[in-house]
């Protein structure tokens, strides 16, 4: 199912009206897309049996796991990588100085 459906349904919940096949095809009206009716009929009947309220406010408390920074990442490579980076961003550097050189 596509993600409008899903969003005209939470438009819908957040403005306090019903959540119903019509009023869905209207939003999805109303941004320009083409509704199709059995799309939105298995939403509302999938969402019949569904607290939105309730299934928000567990999205919203769920933990979710921090990315692992890149100085971490840096910190855990081993020496003779760190200098074969250093080496190659030298050689980077010489390169495009010597472009520049003859384009300058």
């Amino acid at each position: 199912m596509g993600l409008e459906y899903i969003y005209a349904a939470l438009l819908l919940h957040e403005l306090k009206k019903p959540v119903e096949e019509e009023t869905i095809k209207k939003v999805l009206e109303a941004a320009g897309a083409t509704p199709d009716p059995a799309r939105a009929k298995v939403l509302v009947e999938s969402l019949s049996e569904v607290n939105i309220e309730e299934v928000l406010k567990q999205a919203v408390s769920a933990p979710v796991a921090a990315p692992a920074t890149a100085a971490k990442a840096e910190e855990e490579k081993p020496k003779e990588e760190k200098k074969k980076e250093e080496k190659k961003k030298e050689e980077e550097e010489a390169a495009l100085a010597g472009l520049s050189a003859l384009f300058g």
